[in-house]
């Protein structure tokens, strides 16, 4: 005899309903802010590539410090050597590069390429200093027709040179001599009357090197006078001073104050850089930036002052209230696991609010669905009652019946749902009554 299909989790617990109502809504909450975690605000990563200049260089130097600072948090910095900035900044903009940062001077990137990096901070000066032979120049026109050491191709100081002798009316391809060299050999050409002037930037322009220089007789430095016409020209300069003495103190080099013209070093990064590894760069920055030197006072670099790239959401945060209170007082792994978790709050609390509502629906639905299988079975017993023709048939609906009655014995239901249960009895009372009639009808015929 074929029984009527009843649940097979009759006899499961309360706790069986909650797990299988509430599972799959927790599950799709945990998938979605997992989503959310390593989607929309991503771990930083573990290892970061730094363009920086020739392994001799000061930006090669200053990447290596970064590096050992990094390293303390657990983060690897790549250095790579390079030309300097000019091949730092084609790194940058180069997607195939995979460079994530460098160190650039200020005056090389045009509009468009600016716009698409962003600036951690300006983190030194790289002033202009003009060497030349004789006294009195106080204008670069003054060098038109002459042999000039501009710097080598590649090189900052060499488009800064070229754009600062061109608003002066000198240009490649005249009359004046334009020379590839910097540094050491550039001052040995100006010494050997080889050169009639040299201009020297950043590392060439060392304080050994200008001393050796100023004690040459017939060798002067160029004063600019109208610095700060230069720096309304050219907003990525700026007017700075070496004051008397300077050099040496004890013979009072230079003997009087020499304004000079400036851009400055700028730590650019990718718009894609992590926020956590900003905060950290820009932490490294003020420990090896932030001490005074011959053109700069001491907690005055790094600093947020915009010149070419607009500076990132992330170090105007960063310079304007510091670290965050995670980052302060948390180990960095830790801190960025903390930070990164906050993210999550919106998009979650979104997600359980309903579900707040939904889970108990659902509940009460599963609950409520066992029972209802019951009066499934229930009804086709009692639509069999109404088309009995004999007592075989009768007999096998009331064992049908009996089974259904049997199977509630088992039934765990929670105590609020209790009511359900009873009326279900007594709605099988109401059909075995019907059959019960029935059978009376059918023996009063007989």
């Amino acid at each position: 005899m074929k029984r009527p299909h009843l649940p097979h989790d009759h006899a499961k617990g309360v706790l069986h309903d909650i797990t299988w109502t509430a599972g799959p809504v927790v599950l799709v909450i945990a998938i979605i802010a997992a989503l959310v975690y390593w989607l929309v605000d991503p771990a930083p990563p573990k290892t970061i590539t730094m363009s920086a200049g020739q392994s001799d260089s000061s930006f090669y130097l200053i990447s290596q410090e970064y590096a050992k600072i990094l390293a303390r948090n657990g983060i690897t910095l790549k250095v790579l050597p390079s030309d300097g900035s000019v091949q730092n900044l084609e790194r940058l903009l180069d997607p195939k590069q995979h460079v994530d940062l460098a160190l650039v001077q200020g005056g090389i990137a045009t509009r468009e390429q600016a716009a698409r990096l962003m600036s951690l901070g300006s983190v030194s000066y790289v002033p202009l200093v003009v060497f030349y032979r004789g006294k009195g120049l106080t204008l670069l026109s003054q060098l038109e027709g002459k042999r000039i050491a501009i710097g080598r191709e590649g090189s900052g100081t060499r488009m800064l040179s070229l754009k600062l002798l061109e608003a002066n009316g000198i240009s490649a391809g005249g009359s004046t001599q334009l020379l590839p060299t910097d540094g050491l050999q550039a001052a040995t050409q100006l010494v050997s009357n080889e050169a009639d002037a040299v201009f020297l930037s950043g590392d060439s322009a060392t304080r050994g090197l200008m001393l050796r220089l100023l004690r040459v007789p017939g060798i002067s430095v160029m004063d600019f006078k109208e610095a700060s016409a230069y720096t309304r020209l050219f907003p990525y300069l700026d007017d700075i001073e070496l004051p008397p003495g300077v050099l040496d103190l004890g013979r009072r080099i230079p003997p009087e104050a020499v304004h000079l013209v400036s851009p400055t070093v700028e730590l650019i990064a990718r718009p894609s850089l992590h926020p956590a590894l900003s905060d950290l760069l820009i932490e490294a920055a003020q420990e090896v930036h932030a001490t005074a030197g011959l053109l700069q006072r001491a907690g005055q670099f790094p600093n947020v002052v915009a010149h070419e790239f607009p500076i990132s959401e992330d170090a105007s945060r960063y310079y304007r209230s510091g670290k965050s209170f995670f980052y302060r007082t948390l180990p960095f792994w830790l801190a960025n696991i903390a930070d990164r978790a906050l993210v999550l709050l919106l998009p979650v609390a979104v997600l359980i609010f309903p579900a707040l509502r939904l889970v108990p629906a659902l509940y009460r639905w599963r609950v409520r669905s066992r029972i209802y299988r019951y009066y499934g079975a229930l009804i086709a017993v009692e639509r069999g009652a109404m088309k009995l023709t004999n007592e075989d048939e009768r007999r096998a609906l009331v064992i049908e019946l009996d089974y259904i009655e049997e199977s509630l014995d088992t039934l765990k239901l929670p105590l609020a749902y209790a009511d359900a249960l009873y009326v279900l009895r007594e709605h099988i009372g109401f059909v075995r009554a019907r059959l019960n009639e029935a059978a009376r009808r059918e023996k009063s015929l007989v």
